[in-house]
């Protein structure tokens, strides 16, 4: 018990780098970027330890939609908590559940009808790659067991995840354990050459995944695409042609395609799936994150009854034998049934085109600005790329710039040279604008 008392005596800080392994963290850092202890949260501000306030541009990991503490989302899990808090989903099933899976389908048109649960987004990718291999199994295909991804594409760390990954920084250490795939271009906008379109750049990504399927389709079990944006492939963003082109395509070589919607979807791109601003569906569709409102763990993977029904079968060994332990759990599907709710009562993708276009005012020196190129939005997405040639180490930048937006009283990380926001669902005109300029102040000492 002493050495518990003595323990309680140190900072929180001092104790958390002493007991935990941060994510995606080199620890020792931390000794000249000291973390940062967060006591609560209201609405989109996070509180530290001495009452400061940060505004939180970036969903704490993209995840918050409704803002921290909701009064409805806390409710609403404090009333399902008296009821059932978790129960396994093998053999049993409750409300919760059920009705999230109806209303995903219906959000669908019924295109995806039937909802796979797990707790992160890596294990609902692991999901689809795993239902597309086992289907072409059941198919008599076994031999279409590879995979397709992006060029700079990010689908999570798990060992079948990352295989589809084509983060440097990510695979280096592991790639010895993954799978090999075939890694097809990004449609990325940024790509265009004078007098081209997103189009344009759209449709010669799409003519060289062509060529691969060409060769390799008979292999191919599935590609695997974030639509429109690629999140931590430093927010590149691209033209719904692409996805036109892909669908079509997969259709035509019997390839599935799987939809990473992980943190494009819940209205981030501006629809509710990223997908429908293309007008296709996928095979497989993945959503985590903000589908919980960043309450609780919680992903998924939507599917099609005519895969659904390949599995369906009197042989246990035919059936996807994959399971968590936290499957379709209560408290999390309760989050995602109200943030569904909000989504329709408050009138939340409307609305969002308003402070869609806050954003665009809030950064509009960012335009002009001659240290910035590339300038993008995506609905409630907005990045921009600071010019290397203007950054005296592009190593040290981000975290110069996450401390420089700390000091301006905003949670900001940038990845590499992109700076982008992606804030929560519930920022005022007067906020954003307030986010805008600090952000502009904390770039300026940063580059100073």
């Amino acid at each position: 018990m002493k050495l518990i008392s003595d323990l309680n005596q140190r900072s929180l800080v001092d104790r958390s780098l002493a007991a935990v392994w941060h994510p995606c963290t080199q620890m020792k850092q931390h000794e000249s970027f000291p973390l940062i202890a967060i006591s609560k949260g209201k609405g989109a501000w996070l509180y530290d330890e001495k009452g400061n306030p940060l505004l939180d541009c970036i969903s704490s990991w993209w995840t918050n939609l409704f803002g921290h503490a909701n009064p409805q989302i806390n409710q609403a899990i404090t009333n399902q908590l008296e009821k059932i808090e978790h129960v396994m989903l093998a053999g049993f099933t409750h409300a919760p559940v059920v009705e999230l899976s109806e209303k995903l389908s219906a959000l669908t048109n019924g295109n995806l009808g039937h909802v796979f649960y797990a707790s992160d987004g890596a294990s609902a990718v692991e999901i689809a790659l795993k239902m597309s291999h086992h289907y072409w199994q059941l198919q008599a295909k076994p031999q279409k067991k590879k995979f397709v991804c992006l060029e700079n594409g990010y689908h999570g760390e798990t060992l079948g995840a990352l295989a589809v990954t084509d983060v440097a920084i990510f695979r280096k250490a592991y790639g010895s354990l993954l799978q090999e795939v075939f890694t097809a271009p990004s449609p990325d906008s940024r790509k265009a050459k004078s007098g081209e379109s997103a189009d344009d750049v759209a449709r010669y990504a799409a003519q060289e995944l062509e060529e691969l399927f060409k060769k390799g389709h008979q292999h191919i079990a599935a590609i695997i695409i974030e639509p429109l944006v690629q999140c931590a492939g430093q927010m590149a963003m691209y033209s719904p042609e692409y996805l036109r082109l892909v669908r079509a395509l997969c259709d035509r070589y019997e390839i599935h395609l799987i939809a990473d919607e992980i943190a494009v979807g819940c209205g981030r791109s501006g629809t509710f799936f990223a997908c429908e601003q293309a007008q296709i569906w996928p095979d497989f569709l993945t959503l985590s994150k903000g589908i919980s409102g960043g309450y609780l763990p919680l992903s998924l993977c939507l599917t099609t009854k005519s895969i659904y029904q390949t599995f369906y079968s009197d042989q246990t060994q035919q059936g996807f034998l994959h399971s968590h332990s936290y499957t379709g759990n209560p408290l999390a599907c309760t989050a995602a049934l109200t943030c569904l709710e909000i989504f329709e009562s408050e009138n939340v993708l409307q609305k969002n085109i308003l402070r869609a276009q806050d954003l665009a005012n809030a950064f509009a020196w960012a335009k002009s600005d001659s240290r910035i190129e590339y300038w993008r939005q995506q609905g409630m997405i907005l990045a921009f790329d600071i010019k290397q040639d203007c950054i005296k180490n592009l190593a040290t930048f981000p975290r110069e710039m996450f401390s420089q937006c700390i000091n301006e009283g905003l949670l900001i990380r940038p990845i590499g040279n992109t700076v982008y926001v992606m804030p929560p669902y519930i920022l005022s005109t007067e906020e954003t604008s307030q986010m805008g300029k600090a952000v502009a102040r904390a770039l300026d000492k940063t580059l100073s």
